[in-house]
């Protein structure tokens, strides 16, 4: 399965980005979507999630600056990031967390990644 991510670059410090990702509809309208960000040297860590409801969750370090929103029609989770600051540089991976069930009952829980986008705040 494939996620498609994209949007990162290059940005001064107080400047804007939004990255976007988009899902195959059979795991987008199943799943709770996420964006993920890795610096160097440090651990992958949750940034955002947007539940198929539209319950949103943030890392206590971008609320208020990032804004995660879902187009069920487009098969599409946004990133909206404003005030970034250096510390945000990473690169940036979304994510689809969900599950189905198979004919005869059975579930199935699935974690599925894009590719990764580079997101650099520097002067």
């Amino acid at each position: 399965v494939q996620l498609q991510a994209s949007g990162g670059g290059l940005v001064q410090p107080g400047g804007s980005l939004r990255l976007s990702c988009v899902a195959p509809e059979r795991i987008f309208s199943k799943s709770k979507m996420g964006w993920y960000r890795q610096a160097p040297g440090k651990q992958r860590e949750l940034v955002a999630s947007v539940t198929s409801g539209g319950i949103t969750d943030y890392a206590d370090s971008v609320k208020g600056r990032f804004t995660i929103s879902r187009d069920n029609a487009e098969n599409t989770v946004y990133l909206h990031m404003n005030s970034l600051e250096p510390e945000d540089t990473a690169v940036y991976y979304c994510n689809a967390d969900g599950y189905y069930y198979t004919d005869d009952g059975a579930p199935v829980v699935f974690k599925y990644w894009g590719q990764g986008t580079q997101v650099t705040v520097s002067s």
